[in-house]
């Protein structure tokens, strides 16, 4: 073998073992990365589920990931209101650190940072295709969105590689969904307008044409009328565009599934971001009638069959045993949130709270304590954990489960936990309702004196004000109906001392209560 013979023999040895080296490496990478999925409902509150102690509601498709993996009991969104809860679950930041998380109007510019770590940033780093389907509901753009062009920043701008969302909430506008940074279906010859401020001549509202709604508003939804409902906010053009509303738990399935089915043979991140059981309530007509309940109850009955669906594409894919799922929602439940839809008349024996006290808005636990699910085929034991869990640590969590180094300024690695190996969560926590927070700390919950409404009259939801302070024991009290401040002042000054440590400051000022 002559030199030039035998140099070329060695180059295509090398190229031959580096080739084999790549094979492997993503081989290995497709077998020891599982695919994450979470799946966020919306104003799902804890008493909501079978697996969560519901009756006369049947939830069988969540029951099942509740039964084959683990059941938290303390499980908590970081907040009582969406927005904030969702920056804290994609941050891993409390809200209440950034003044601008707070429930966010239809044309809010995007809360999270460009340059601040993500979730999806961190696992697009790890070699993830991150995607998000469903609710947004974390601002678009810089304040100025124009509708008919690329929208941006966005979802694709803080980690997501692919987007199908809706820029806020079923209730409010712009009602259409946006695609990569641009409105799906958009004609350019009928341009979109929004206002938030003041209605376009000419066009319908609710508050002065009740007679073309097919959903009568009851407060706070008597703007712009699409498909027959009224929103919040104004709108003009669009046509092509606009959502119809109970097709759309079917076209998020639809999206979700087939991000699985695009990316199913490399690790796969999706954020499956539910629009029930929100406001307004509008299942499909499959739906319609199924619970008893009214729209609330079949909403989640259509919820809980699409989920049964996504995860039926998972198994006949084979991925059930390699993709590590999390079930939870935003925050605590709520009845009338602005619509006349017989939830209320129609709830019968059915509790959304469960045995806690308040619901969305509310310092309460119900506000902040969720059903909160994790669920991995093979992998995770079937059990039930009061360990204390926030989706405020599945940043840290998730980051050490895919062997990567990014943190978020407050959450904390809890994977063994949230895997059912370990009964040690969180020792302390701080919850928020709007721009209030309390502590909770073990099995105590302290809330510091406000000055506002007791009682969020809109909603009928009891709000945790009080202009002293209240201590709990969760463990002899779940329902917090002993006040336990002024017999327990060593450990009401324990918590007010942690507190003040986290925060800064004791919080005591009144705040102007936001809904919706």
């Amino acid at each position: 073998m002559n030199h030039l013979v035998y140099k070329i023999y060695v180059l295509l040895v090398a190229l031959y073992f580096f080739s084999c080296d790549s094979s492997t490496k993503e081989l290995h990478e497709k077998t020891t990365l599982p695919n994450i999925i979470i799946i966020y409902a919306d104003d799902l509150g804890y008493g909501d589920l079978g697996a969560y102690g519901a009756t006369a509601l049947k939830t069988p498709n969540i029951d099942v990931l509740a039964k084959g993996g683990v059941r938290f009991t303390n499980g908590y969104a970081s907040s009582a209101t969406c927005s904030p809860s969702r920056y804290a679950l994609l941050t891993g930041e409390y809200p209440w650190r950034n003044k601008n998380a707070k429930i966010l109007s239809g044309s809010a510019p995007l809360l999270i940072d460009t340059l601040q770590m993500t979730l999806p940033k961190m696992l697009k780093q790890k070699g993830y295709y991150t995607g998000i389907v469903g609710k947004w509901h974390l601002g678009l753009g810089n304040g100025h969105v124009d509708w008919n062009k690329h929208i941006t920043p966005g979802p694709n701008e803080v980690g997501f590689d692919y987007s199908f969302i809706m820029a806020a909430t079923q209730d409010r506008v712009p009602t259409v969904y946006i695609q990569n940074g641009f409105v799906s279906g958009l004609d350019p010859n009928d341009p979109i307008e929004v206002n938030y401020d003041e209605n376009f001549p000419g066009e319908p509202t609710g508050k002065d044409n009740p007679e073309l709604l097919k959903l009568k508003w009851h407060h706070g939804h008597d703007n712009s009328i699409v498909n027959g409902i009224s929103r919040i906010g104004f709108m003009k053009g669009g046509s092509s565009a606009k959502w119809v509303d109970e097709n759309m738990a079917d076209t998020f399935l639809i999206k979700a599934k087939k991000f699985v089915m695009d990316h199913k043979n490399k690790p796969f991140f999706l954020y499956y971001a539910l629009q029930q059981p929100h406001v307004p309530r509008t299942p499909n007509a499959r739906f319609v009638g199924k619970t008893g309940m009214g729209p609330r109850g079949d909403a989640i009955a259509e919820a809980d069959w699409c989920i049964g669906d996504f995860l039926n594409t998972l198994k006949d894919e084979g991925l059930l045993e390699n993709t590590f799922i999390i079930l939870s929602s935003d925050n605590g439940p709520v009845l009338n949130d602005g619509y006349y839809d017989n939830a209320v008349e129609k709830l019968g024996e059915h509790t959304p709270a469960g045995s806690l006290r308040g619901g969305k808005y509310s310092l309460f636990e119900a506000g902040t304590r969720v059903p909160f699910i994790t669920y991995w085929k093979g992998t995770i034991e079937p059990g039930i954990s009061d360990a204390i869990v926030s989706q405020i640590d599945l940043l840290a969590s998730i980051a050490d489960l895919v062997g990567s180094q990014k943190q978020g300024t407050d959450s904390q690695n809890f994977l063994d936990v949230l895997m059912g190996k370990s009964q040690k969560g969180r020792d302390e926590l701080v919850l928020e309702a709007t721009t209030r927070t309390a502590l909770r700390k073990g099995d105590w919950v302290m809330i510091p004196p406000n000055n506002g409404p007791a009682l969020a009259r809109e909603v009928n939801i009891e709000l945790g004000n009080e202009p002293e302070y209240q201590l709990y024991n969760l463990k002899d009290d779940i329902g917090q109906q002993n006040n336990l401040a002024a017999s327990n002042p060593d450990k009401l000054n324990e918590m007010i001392a942690l507190y003040t440590k986290i925060k800064g400051s004791a919080n005591t000022e009144t705040e102007q209560l936001e809904l919706k």
